[in-house]
């Protein structure tokens, strides 16, 4: 039997392996790890709220430095920008393989400073060293934490009955900028070269930090989510189990970026169910949707009406390919596989 695990657990299979052992017990958390949390929240002493989340990156091999360092300090920012909160303080660690000269591991560096400068982020903290078992630069955890009034924040937890769920950029963004980084000769022969330069630009997309900030600040929003491993679909179910309120969502209703769709159907992935950080969802009140709409736009921000939630359900459905059916928790992403394959090649 093959037992081979890559990638995020399934809800369940992580509710299982955590098994509530999250160490000594918290007075002040007011959004505990689980499934979808994209950052814990707690309450402090003066009345006020700190958001805080953490994560592991994986560049793409041929990933231009400069840029590695911008997009993993915009992944860490995200999971606290869904709460609203806005980002401001971060630890980072990099390891390096030996390999590496440190001409190279001063531009990192300097990228992630430049792009925390430009977020208003202070690095507080963290740790670089260079390790045999490292092969590529790799980003071992990133920090990112904010402060804010108790007022001002929001849950992915927090979706009500009647809200409609908004996505910005498309699905499938991380997945298809970093495979197309991967996999560019490939692709190359087999998408048009307009579609593969789309595809290879969305890197400077894996970021929801602008996305989320800005729709908070419009109002209106009940909910945010990171679309990162699980896709749009893992996404959306994750909201809506940490909500306890079923989603119908119609995805034959989206016209899918022409890019997206070219690189998923070249290397024959789902992008819906496929890592996409940089794609917000939103639940937002119906009457506050063209507002949010319009701020986005706005901002250059591209958005889509995928459904709503709906408490009169009594599970998650989704419309595909003209057929209604169960939207079920997500299992491996698509995404893995692929990467894994191409770093061996």
């Amino acid at each position: 039997m093959n037992d081979r695990r890559v990638g995020k657990p399934s809800p369940n299979r992580l509710k299982k392996l955590l098994g509530g052992h999250f160490g000594a017990a918290c007075d002040e958390t007011l959004v505990a790890p689980g499934p979808g949390m994209d950052a814990a929240v707690l309450s402090l002493s003066d009345g006020r709220v700190m958001a805080i989340a953490e994560d592991p990156i994986f560049p793409a091999p041929g990933l231009p430095l400069d840029l590695l360092g911008w997009f993993t300090v915009h992944i860490g920012a995200s999971d606290v920008a869904v709460t609203g909160i806005k980002p401001r303080y971060m630890t980072y660690t990099l390891l390096l393989p030996p390999t590496c000269p440190e001409s190279d591991a001063r531009i990192i560096v300097k990228s992630i400073s430049d792009a925390a400068r430009d977020l208003g982020i202070s690095v507080s903290g963290g740790h670089t060293g260079w390790y045999d078992a490292v092969t590529i630069p790799i980003v071992g955890g990133v920090t990112v934490w904010g402060i804010a009034d108790q007022s001002r924040w929001v849950s992915p937890g927090g979706a009500q009955s009647g809200d409609i769920i908004l996505m910005t950029k498309g699905p499938a963004v991380e997945a298809v900028a970093l495979l197309a980084v991967l996999y560019k000769d490939d692709l190359s022969a087999k998408i048009s070269k307009s579609s593969l330069d789309k595809a290879l630009s969305r890197v400077n997309q894996i970021t929801v930090v602008e996305d989320a900030l800005t729709a908070f600040e419009t109002g209106g929003v009940n909910a945010m989510h990171d679309a990162t491993e699980g896709g749009i679909l893992g996404g959306i179910h994750e909201m809506a189990a940490a909500a306890g309120c079923p989603a119908h969502v119609n995805l034959d209703r989206i016209d899918i970026p022409e890019d997206i769709s070219d690189v998923a159907k070249a290397l024959d992935f789902d992008p819906w169910c496929a890592i996409s950080e940089g794609s917000l969802l939103a639940a937002v009140k119906p009457e506050s949707v063209p507002q949010v709409r319009d701020t986005w736009r706005q901002n250059g921000i591209v958005s889509y009406e995928l459904g709503r939630f709906d408490a009169a359900l009594d599970q998650c459905m989704v419309v595909q390919n003209g057929v209604e059916t169960l939207l079920e928790e997500p299992e491996k992403d698509p995404f893995w596989d692929l990467f894994f394959a191409g770093l061996r090649q």
